[in-house]
């Protein structure tokens, strides 16, 4: 058993699995395109499973847990974080991926990088950057500088199909393998459907609001709504190179969506907060274009070649919602003066 670990007759044995399994579809780990720097590979780990754990194991991915998803800082024990909901693509991206035959570990991998350069406060955080940064702030763009050069200061060194399924998990994005298409999916029915879940735990819905439509067809719970999507795409997309709903379910979808849009992203209770997150995330930006020698080492060093503006964005992208308020009250809010 050691040698054929150590001379990689494992790794060779889930590639054998991969090309007799697999949809002609799907993308095999042996046919990557690879990585920017040469590895040497692993005697146990296909290229994808080692993204996949690589990714796992680093800060940003952790960081994830006290970054918002809909609510700012929540505080309930079972409202959604940016890392539960990464999860849950995950989950749900795997399941389409198995339904049609796509390689899991490539799906996994993306779903679970593909939301680490969010912003502290979510969307209201990304809107502030995008609005002052020169050139733009994209989350999915900034994911992809996080794995190919912010972590460890160097990058994660993962393989060409997981970075093009991280740039490309939106629904504007074109992604080159079909488990990219997956996972952008994926992120769609995720999302829509525990933002559902959480607003009625707060109250801000309650599930008679749902349109009548939308619940007919797409169920009348959290858990029928998804696995009728998941059905949906796999019935629709199985052996064919696209990934897709149909008709009928992604005009529900659609709808569904709309309704979120007008009645909780917008002017809901949810959304009272959005305001002072963004003049927190914009008054720290303003203050470390200023401040640039208070960053930390691995951020400067990339001074000359990005300019100051996306350091100091790559700084502020990177803080948790909690480390933003402590920051903003380290920096802005005065001290009691305290006689001694």
């Amino acid at each position: 058993m050691k040698d054929s670990i150590q001379n990689g007759s494992l790794r060779a044995y889930a590639e054998e699995l991969e090309a007799k399994t697999l949809s002609p579809y799907a993308m095999q780990s042996k046919n990557t395109r690879g990585r920017e720097y040469p590895m040497e590979k692993c005697p146990l780990r296909t290229e994808f499973v080692r993204d996949r754990d690589r990714i796992i194991h680093c800060k940003s991915f952790r960081r994830l847990k006290h970054k918002t998803q809909m609510f700012l800082s929540p505080v309930g024990d079972h409202y959604r974080t940016r890392l539960t909901h990464t999860l849950e693509v995950a989950q749900i991206a795997r399941s389409i991926a198995r339904g049609l035959r796509l390689n899991e570990d490539l799906t996994e991998a993306i779903a679970l990088g593909h939301d680490l350069g969010h912003t502290p406060f979510g969307h209201a955080g990304e809107d502030v950057l995008a609005h002052l940064v020169p050139g733009g702030f994209e989350h999915n763009v900034q994911s992809l500088r996080i794995v190919e050069k912010l972590e460890n200061g160097t990058g994660l060194n993962l393989t060409f199909e997981v970075r093009d399924g991280i740039l490309n998990h939106k629904k504007s994005g074109n992604p080159c393998t079909l488990e990219g298409a997956v996972v952008s999916i994926a992120d769609r029915i995720a999302y829509i459907n525990h933002d559902i879940d959480d607003a009625i735990r707060a109250g801000v819905l309650h599930e008679d609001d749902l349109p009548k439509s939308c619940v007919a067809v797409l169920g009348n719970s959290h858990g029928n709504r998804i696995n009728t999507m998941i059905l949906d795409v796999i019935e629709h997309s199985y052996d064919r190179p696209q990934v897709r709903m149909s008709e009928r379910i992604g005009e529900e979808f659609e709808k569904l969506r709309g309704f979120m849009f007008a009645h909780v992203y917008r002017d809901s209770d949810a959304k009272q907060e959005e305001g002072k997150a963004k003049h927190v995330v914009e008054q720290l930006y303003l203050y470390y274009l200023q401040h640039l020698h208070e960053l930390p080492e691995e951020f400067t060093k990339n001074i000359s070649e990005d300019g100051a503006e996306r350091v100091a964005a790559d700084y502020i992208a990177c803080m948790t919602d909690r480390y933003a308020i402590t920051d903003y009250e380290r920096k802005f809010i005065p001290k009691e003066w305290m006689q001694t």
